[in-house]
């Protein structure tokens, strides 16, 4: 007994073993997940920036910001709200509630003025205008065939309608040295743009410029040369399908307009194409 009093305590331990990563264990790979996610699209943006022109981007910014109505047609209802379109004419007129926009000045059935209408016309018409717009200036990201095209083109939208400006540049004019003899590239030009208007049913007008001559010239042709620019133009919008009775107008305006502080520079030989307004 003394023996095994003496001798040395054995000691037992036992070690608490812990198996996998616990609850947090795959939360990192969430966050690098998004992460690259993040740094894809920053540098897609990056890129983008990079490989368009101005006119593209801002076709680009107009696809994410359309300012196009959804539905022009009410949803149903009372009142105001009773299931008419205000673009529709048969439908005002069988109603009773009034005429278009069309013909301002009478009144509705319930004794209110509709030249209300007149404001809201205008707007869908902006729109279709802005439209067409950005659908002609996004045809430049389809190549770089169309791109150099364009770069000869600027488009607004004025009180008159879609203004489509064609002006020469020092490299690449529009017509011969001072003849009415048109190049490929107006040719080109022409064909893109009738294609792209030929989707609307507003009347088309051409103006013509040009730029200015020596005041000392016996013979300046600034008028006849405007005017005949404007004719050449009319007549390739129809070859290229424009239909004739579309066209209001073709006007020559010399060097009446021009658009740099040089008169005599050749970006003052242009033509405009106008969408014109539907109530023009």
């Amino acid at each position: 007994m003394a023996g095994q009093n003496g001798a040395a305590p054995i000691i037992i331990k036992r070690k608490k073993v812990v198996r996998g990563g616990g609850r947090h264990g795959g939360a990192w790979k969430v966050a690098y997940a998004d992460f690259v996610t993040a740094m894809m699209a920053f540098f897609m943006l990056m890129w983008l920036l990079g490989a368009t022109t101005e006119k593209q981007r801002k076709g680009i910014a107009d696809y994410f910001n359309p300012t196009i109505p959804v539905n022009r047609v009410s949803g149903g209802g009372d009142g105001a709200f009773g299931g008419d379109s205000i673009f529709t004419d048969n439908t005002l007129a069988r109603n009773g509630s009034g005429m278009s926009a069309a013909t301002p000045g009478r009144e509705s059935k319930s004794g209110g003025s509709v030249g209300s209408t007149v404001g809201e016309s205008k707007g869908a018409d902006d729109s279709d205008l802005k439209r067409l717009q950005s659908r002609l200036e996004g045809r430049g990201g389809e190549s770089a065939t169309l791109r150099s095209l364009l770069s000869h083109v600027v488009t607004k939208v004025s009180d008159e309608g879609l203004v489509i400006e064609i002006f020469d540049t020092d490299a690449n004019p529009l017509f011969d040295t001072d003849t009415v003899t048109p190049t490929r590239t107006l040719r080109d030009i022409i064909g893109l743009v009738s294609e792209v208007i030929g989707v609307a049913e507003n009347r088309v007008a051409v103006d013509g410029f040009v730029r200015s001559y020596p005041v000392m010239m016996v013979n300046n042709p600034i008028w006849e040369l405007s005017a005949q620019r404007a004719q050449v133009v009319r007549g390739l919008l129809e070859s290229a399908g424009t239909l004739d009775a579309r066209i209001a107008r073709v006007s020559g305006h010399a060097d009446r307009q021009p658009v740099t502080t040089d008169p005599s520079a050749a970006r003052n030989n242009r033509v405009e194409v106008v969408l014109l307004r539907k109530n023009r």
